[in-house]
């Protein structure tokens, strides 16, 4: 089951106290004052795992508490720091504390930590509190206390792939055919006016797919909404240029191809340094794939591979998912 938010309850751990005590010895009648801080509490720190896909283990466990400190001992001995305590969390996961919505950590790369919760200082001892007019101090400080807060949990899936193309090209079509998302599909422009997500499989795994919403003639420069379309595409490693082959709403698909990448090009020019493939969408509706020469041409002069595909009947997309596999793991 795929899990993307979860509310979880996290504390870390209480400061020790420190103490009073006073060194005795034989023959040392007045040893002074010899009280130990407290240990420091340890930390909620939440880690990214890169083999974790979702939220799905949150379901079943939903507080989680550091370790407190020690209290300090005699013989100015210090109390044991408390054990930090990681949280294995899934790349892309954003916390956010519910109480003012503030996001407490924006976790994306493996390996990356955010310490959630920092833990309670431990208390002074009175060995702390010597002086030279108060050479037998009875005073020592108590553990920091920590509270228990809530924090919402949110995964924000990193998209491996994803499917660009003008309006109507039938890219949430293509998506509900390589995957189980559901996005609303029409025939009209702007079906789509969120990104959709959904995980493609192939022979050698799996990857995470992106819709991104159809992009129209200067979407670089914010028309249409094109910035907010846009931005999602820097993420994903593998652009595939979904085009109408078959040019249902009268656009030639060399037009499409060229308009498509000038706008990518014009936002981000290190857009063009990704993995890039075109899909020839809604070939069912061409005799034995007739009138795509041009658009062969076009492929070829720029280096790109050409997937004859249809997004309605599924023809070619098999093929379209595997060589997006074989990129990922090149």
């Amino acid at each position: 089951m795929f899990v993307d938010r979860a509310r979880v309850w996290v504390k870390s751990g209480d400061g020790g106290n420190g103490i009073v005590a006073f060194h005795r010895e034989k023959f040392i009648p007045r040893g002074g004052p010899s009280g130990g801080d407290g240990g420091h509490g340890g930390s909620v720190v939440f880690v990214v795992d890169e083999n974790l896909r979702t939220l799905m283990d949150f379901r079943y466990r939903r507080h989680f508490r550091a370790e407190p400190g020690a209290q300090g001992q005699g013989e100015n001995m210090r109390g044991r720091d408390g054990s930090d305590l990681e949280v294995r969390v899934p790349p892309g996961t954003v916390v956010v504390l519910e109480s003012t919505g503030e996001t407490l950590a924006d976790l994306i790369h493996p390996g990356q930590r955010g310490v959630i919760a920092p833990g309670g200082r431990g208390g002074r001892g009175n060995a702390r509190f010597a002086t030279s007019t108060n050479r037998a101090p009875r005073r020592a400080t108590p553990g920091e206390r920590t509270e228990e807060f809530a924090v919402y949990l949110e995964l924000k899936l990193l998209a491996d792939a994803g499917l660009v193309g003008l309006p109507n090209a039938g890219k949430s079509t293509l998506l509900a055919q390589v995957s189980a998302a559901r996005p609303k599909t029409g025939d009209y422009p702007f079906t789509t006016v969120t990104p959709n997500l959904g995980v493609a499989t192939w022979e050698g795994g799996s990857f995470v797919l992106a819709d991104i919403p159809g992009l129209i003639e200067g979407a670089h420069a914010g028309k249409g909404l094109g910035h907010d379309f846009l931005r999602h595409i820097e993420r994903t490693r593998v652009i595939i240029y979904v085009v109408d082959a078959a040019g249902v709403d009268g656009t030639d698909p060399v037009e499409a191809l060229i308009t498509l990448r000038s706008e990518l090009a014009a936002y981000a020019g290190t857009l063009m340094e990704k993995g890039q493939l075109v899909a020839a969408n809604k070939v069912d509706l061409l005799l034995e794939n007739q009138g795509l020469d041009g658009l062969r041409a076009l492929c070829a002069s720029l280096g790109l591979e050409l997937f004859p595909v249809s997004a309605v009947t599924g023809a070619g997309a098999t093929g379209l998912m595997r060589r997006v596999g074989e990129l990922l793991q090149a």
